[in-house]
């Protein structure tokens, strides 16, 4: 069983930064590929962003593209959202999600996914 906690989340401006960290229990993250999810309020929830084994392998939503940048610290056993030139539209909850480490690749699906966190609360005022 893996357990993701997320942290970082808050209310910032537009054009503001947030550093979103995703936290492992027990378990070594540097083996599974790992996303980031959003959800905003009635509606679905979305892909954000996915890194594949080792770090390698970003993919961004074409919204978010330039904007934010996904990676992975093996060593702590954490993976990271860092969200630059924020926008109202932004505004959601933010989730990570782990997949098998059978897998290499992160996916833009959520069905692909092992594992998620409770997610974080970000907002962004015009």
């Amino acid at each position: 069983q893996v357990q993701l906690v997320e942290s970082g989340g808050g209310l910032v401006q537009a054009g503001d930064s947030l550093r979103l960290s995703c936290a492992a229990s027990r378990r070594a993250l540097g083996n599974r590929p790992m996303g980031w999810f959003r959800q905003a309020p009635g509606k679905e929830r979305e892909f954000v962003a996915g890194i594949g084994t080792r770090g390698g392998s970003a993919t961004y939503a074409d919204s978010v593209k330039a904007r934010f940048t996904i990676s992975r610290d093996i060593a702590n056993n954490m993976v990271s959202l860092q969200m630059n030139g924020l926008k109202p539209e932004d505004t959601a909850v933010y989730y990570c999600a782990a997949r098998s480490p059978r897998d290499v690749f992160g996916s833009s699906d959520s069905d692909d996914y092992d594992y998620w966190g409770q997610g974080t609360q970000v907002t962004v005022s015009s």
